[in-house]
């Protein structure tokens, strides 16, 4: 072997670990519904968390990726201790569908079936596919599988010249007695374990280990144990990521820890009882990618079955080395930048937390809405409490937000990104409204002020359409139901024209002097207030309709839906009529 194979193997290396990014990052992006349909389903059975991180790992072909992610769950609150325990077990299992796929590499014979399924057979024509779906596709989605096409040949590629370069050391003697140094088990964990925390993949170290089992020189006996530290090396990656999270967090990275060692030991001590008791002549023998493949597999699922049953006791041997302190504090973030790592699941947790946002607004102004009837100065403290947290959620989301429209987001994620920003600047707009309304309460208490009793009858139908175009608002946007948005626009022009009618009364009031002048101002603010948290309203009806309608022009949307046929000219004749205000005295 000179020096030009060593540059093969490295260049091999390197197209190696690019085309499983590549391939690995487009998959992510193409599947992001389906990740975030998975996470939604996670529950704290075991068999269901189980199931979820194998998925997610199987799709986005990286247990360390997945394992990470679970750290960024754990550590934003999203995900409990005890359900990150079974994702990470079944991370562990789905990993081992890449050693599969290489394994093709191995296949040799004659017939043509055979042939057939070699990647230097098949992987050429993906590669055309997937240079035309690329480059000349302008769907988001076929540009995408054209990326995982080209991820994939480029990935097989690399694992064929890393094959190529190798094979020249089977002649070597000096590399079969290498090898022979491995069948030691603790050398060959230790190799397994140093190798995979170097390149912080252990599908990419599997992918390493069969390139030189197609030399030949590699038994089973020196590669079960590489295959087992293995394991343990890519715990390196969560490690490192839960540095400065929260203890949740770093107990998910040190269970992740604990269940590759102790699978290690457990299994390593079979494997050197079997050895030396019975012998199996398997050992011996040189293995191929298809049995490495094999090995990989049986390890993994063995020490799942094993400690499966027993992620109470890993959760409980996680909380004493990552004890609560003194005080019992363990403070949640509300958004983790290792979630950035998978934006679908990112987008996820952000349009969660932009619901508890609008859960905040929403109570902010029932509540002010109740200090016109009766002041409370509870209420009202709960009132700007809730001013605060809006505040604080819009500045959070809206960061990590910004940070999140930088990543390789498909279509459809970066239209529901944009459509965010808009709807936490909403929402936040309708919690300062909130205050607003409570300091005109308090403005009345404190000067003694008090409406008429017709100008308390006309306030009663404005809140009630206020009420209603809120509940729709809010649950357009929490269940992004179109049916129930498209009712929004019309309701906000009849409120429009409640404001406008209920302004010009109250001047005929005062010129009657049933209301003063000060009780003017106040119902003036009032009504502007109410008005501005009906068109915020209305805004985020809009992008509801925007999204169902792939188009982000707000304004070109409510058009529409202005000179849309017969049904707004319905619906604003309804709500105009539901919403009509008492007869003036």
């Amino acid at each position: 072997m000179d020096i030009f194979n060593i540059l093969e193997m490295v260049g091999g290396l390197c197209l190696f670990l690019f085309g499983m990014s590549v391939m690995g990052q487009a998959l992510e992006k193409s599947a992001g519904g389906k990740l975030r349909s998975l996470l939604s389903k996670m529950t704290s059975t075991k068999m269901t968390g189980f199931l979820t991180g194998l998925g997610i790992t199987a799709i986005i072909q990286s247990s360390s990726a997945t394992t990470v992610m679970v750290v960024g769950f754990v550590n934003s609150g999203l995900m409990t201790l005890k359900q990150a325990i079974n994702v990470i077990m079944g991370a562990n299992v789905g990993t081992t569908v890449t050693a599969w796929i290489l394994s093709l590499s191995g296949i040799s014979s004659d017939a043509l079936w055979v042939r057939l399924l070699k990647p230097s057979s098949f992987t050429p024509i993906l590669a055309l596919i997937g240079t035309i779906l690329y480059m000349f596709s302008k769907s988001a989605r076929k540009k995408d599988t054209g990326l995982i096409l080209l991820g994939f040949t480029t990935l097989m590629f690399g694992m064929e010249t890393m094959s190529g370069a190798v094979s020249g050391l089977k002649a070597m003697p000096e590399f079969r007695n290498l090898f022979l140094l491995f069948t030691n088990p603790i050398l060959g964990v230790l190799a397994g374990t140093v190798l995979t925390a170097i390149i912080q993949s252990s599908s990419a170290s599997v992918g390493i280990l069969q390139a030189l089992a197609s030399t030949g020189q590699v038994s089973y006996g020196a590669a079960i144990p590489i295959i087992m530290g293995q394991n343990i090396g890519t715990c390196v990656t969560a490690l490192l990521s839960s540095v400065g999270a929260n203890k949740n967090a770093r107990r998910a990275a040190v269970v992740h820890l604990l269940f590759n060692i102790i699978g290690t030991v457990v299994w390593l001590s079979v494997f050197c009882f079997i050895r030396i008791v019975a012998a199996p002549v398997v050992l011996s023998q040189s293995a191929s990618m298809f049995g490495i493949a094999v090995a990989h597999s049986i390890f993994n699922i063995l020490c799942t079955a094993l400690l499966l049953p027993l992620s109470s006791v890993l959760e409980k041997l996680a909380l004493r080395i990552v004890p609560e302190d003194a005080n019992g504090s363990n403070t949640d973030t509300l958004l983790d930048d290792r979630l950035l790592m998978t934006p679908p699941l990112a987008l996820g947790r952000c349009h969660e937390l932009v619901g508890v946002m609008a859960e905040r607004a929403w109570k902010a102004l029932s509540l002010s809405l109740s200090q016109l009837d009766h002041y409370d100065a509870q209420e009202a403290r709960q009132i700007r409490e809730n001013e605060d947290e809006t505040d604080r959620y819009e500045d959070e989301i809206g960061t990590y937000l910004i940070k999140l429209s930088s990543k390789s987001l498909n279509q459809e994620d970066s239209e529901e990104t944009t459509a965010l920003l808009k709807y936490i600047g909403d929402f936040e707009r309708i919690a300062d409204h909130a205050v607003d309304i409570l300091m005109s309460a308090e403005e009345m208490r404190d000067k003694r002020l008090h409406f008429s009793q017709q100008a308390m009858q006309e306030m009663a139908v404005l809140r009630q359409a206020i009420h209603e175009i809120m509940e729709l608002a809010v649950d357009a946007f929490r269940y992004n139901d179109m049916g129930k948005a498209i009712y929004v626009e019309p309701l906000e022009q009849v409120i429009d024209t409640l404001k406008e009618e209920m302004r010009t009364r109250h001047i005929f009031r005062m010129k009657k002097e049933t209301c003063s002048v000060e009780v003017g101002f106040v119902w003036s603010d009032l009504l502007t207030s109410l008005e501005r948290v009906s068109d915020h309203c209305s805004n985020i009806a809009g992008c509801v309709i925007d999204i169902a309608q792939n188009n982000l022009n707000l304004h070109e949307s409510l058009k529409r839906t202005q000179t849309n046929d017969a049904f707004y000219r319905e619906a604003y004749q309804q709500y105009s009529q539901k919403y009509a205000l008492p007869l003036s005295r």
